[in-house]
């Protein structure tokens, strides 16, 4: 692995792998429209990556031994990257997610459960459309999947990460139950919670980095060990000083209140080689961190 490609990467745990990425020895050259600078020591390249003609303008006569694809949700777009990054790269490796799972229920779910090269393919469907796709999230993925799975010039990787948690989450799910409890306003949640898989910051960083320096293909789920509803979340933010959780059923259910489970199972990655945390083991850390955070915005 000398050169890496990350497409997006600017924010969040993208931001930590490329630190990461660079830090050992990697050249590392990042891909975004410009919104947030990327970390000293590397290269970026401002492109749009929905600009097909722009994005291999702008990475003319560059080649990479790996990219990583952090903000692939549609079928088009995937299909852009491979025209753009057939001949120039030699590993593919796209950042999935647990909602590619988002019909089924139960679990957990092995990776088996989705082919991604069997998926049909509708790239006729509105995903230019911000609405559409917000709504068709999961189904932009398993699309975005199937288009790279399908006979790929370079090898390809689908990282089926679960709901990430800690660090400089830009989202606020988390906090949104930690303001809640402090100020005692009721949660809304199903009136059945289900489970669902969960991931750190800092080991999807870790699992992203593995995958980019890896030789094995096709889907991985990344999750930690064990799994948890909104109530045990809740329950590790009061831990944390947050205060008592008031429930109520709604239909605006609250950020990690499910319907249905999502629940993954990573056998494969672990027989691969990864290790894997225990949820239990940094939970109470990232709860920590939140309920602290809450207070000083208070």
């Amino acid at each position: 692995m000398d050169s890496v490609c990350v497409i997006g990467g600017s924010r969040y745990f993208g931001r930590r792998v490329v630190e990461r990425l660079r830090d050992e020895g990697a050249d590392v050259t990042v891909v975004s429209r410009g919104s947030a600078p990327v970390p000293e020591g590397v290269r970026h390249v401002a492109a749009d990556r929905d600009d097909e003609a722009g994005l291999r303008a702008a990475l003319a006569g560059r080649s990479f031994d790996v990219v990583l694809d952090q903000v692939c949700y549609t079928p088009l777009q995937a299909a852009s990257a491979r025209r753009v990054f057939a001949g120039r790269a030699g590993r593919y490796v796209m950042t999935s997610t647990a909602e590619v799972y988002d019909r089924l229920d139960g679990g957990p779910w092995a990776e088996d459960a989705v082919d991604a090269g069997a998926w049909p393919v509708r790239p006729e469907l509105p995903w230019r459309d911000p609405g559409f796709l917000a709504a068709h999230y999961g189904e932009g993925k398993r699309q975005a999947e199937a288009v790279l799975a399908g006979r790929p010039p370079f090898e390809v990787v689908a990282v089926r990460t679960a709901h990430v948690l800690g660090g400089a989450d830009f989202t606020g799910r988390l906090a949104h139950y930690a303001r809640r409890m402090r100020d005692g306003v009721p949660i809304v949640v199903h009136r059945r919670p289900r489970p669902a898989t969960f991931v750190s910051h800092e080991e999807i960083t870790d699992v992203l980095v593995w995958a980019v320096r890896g030789s094995f293909t096709g889907p991985v789920n990344a999750c930690s060990h064990g799994a948890a509803d909104v109530f045990g979340l809740c329950d590790a933010l009061a831990a944390a000083g947050a205060g008592r959780a008031v429930y109520t059923v709604g239909e605006e259910v609250s950020p990690y209140s499910f319907g249905r489970a999502y629940a993954l199972d990573n056998g494969r990655a672990s027989g691969l080689g990864f290790r894997f945390s225990e949820l239990g083991a940094w939970l109470p850390g990232v709860a920590a961190e939140v309920v602290a955070g809450v207070a000083g915005c208070a």
